[in-house]
């Protein structure tokens, strides 16, 4: 699939993706109507970008004037183009790249990192790693109140409803995918039991 930026200051830029069916990219469509919905709101905020890929949504946010960007994925190929579209693109000094494994655990995140406003996790399709993925951003405190997490996911799989902290704000389907819009209520520390 070809990736382009589609508006900010990298409007126009093509991206690589990764090769492979392993990893899906957002869509050009999907990845507009998101940012059309998120408006100003991306400007001079700190982004998590969750199960990256190539990176289009962090770069995307970054092209729109997102302050800076953490991307994590735990794919060696997704990682090294991530790389190469962030030197491409001449964001190195305002991103992190990070390999881990989501689902596993985020709680190195707090350490001498601003708190995150934005968050996008595109994880992939019918494999229940939301719910642990949402556990793991909450545990690890790196979340500001009211952050926003915009979750792409399959249009049969269904955002976890017990997780209290997190409250869907919208919901919007695009043929086989659905992209789901929560806000982060609360940063008290819970135990871990609640969830």
């Amino acid at each position: 699939m070809k990736l382009r930026i589609i508006s900010g200051s990298l409007r126009g830029k093509k991206i690589q993706s990764v090769p492979g069916t392993d990893i899906r990219p957002t869509s050009n469509r999907v990845r507009e109507a998101i940012f059309n919905i998120l408006s100003n709101s991306v400007s001079g905020v700190h982004v998590l970008d969750l199960f990256a890929g190539s990176g289009p949504l962090g770069i995307e946010a970054m092209s729109r004037g997102a302050e800076s960007t953490v991307f994590i994925d735990n794919n060696k190929n997704a990682v090294s183009v991530i790389e190469k579209n962030i030197d491409s693109c001449s964001l190195t000094k305002r991103v992190e790249i990070i390999s881990c494994d989501v689902v596993y655990s985020l709680s190195f995140l707090k350490s001498a990192r601003p708190e995150f406003k934005l968050v996008f996790m595109d994880p992939p399709y019918n494999k229940n790693l939301i719910k642990p993925a949402l556990v793991n951003i909450h545990l690890s405190g790196s979340l500001k109140k009211n952050a926003r997490i915009i979750i792409e996911h399959s249009s049969s799989e269904k955002i976890p409803q017990d997780l209290q902290e997190f409250n869907i704000e919208d919901e919007k389907k695009y043929g086989k995918t659905k992209v789901s819009f929560l806000i982060y209520r609360q940063k008290s520390e819970l135990d871990k039991q609640n969830f």
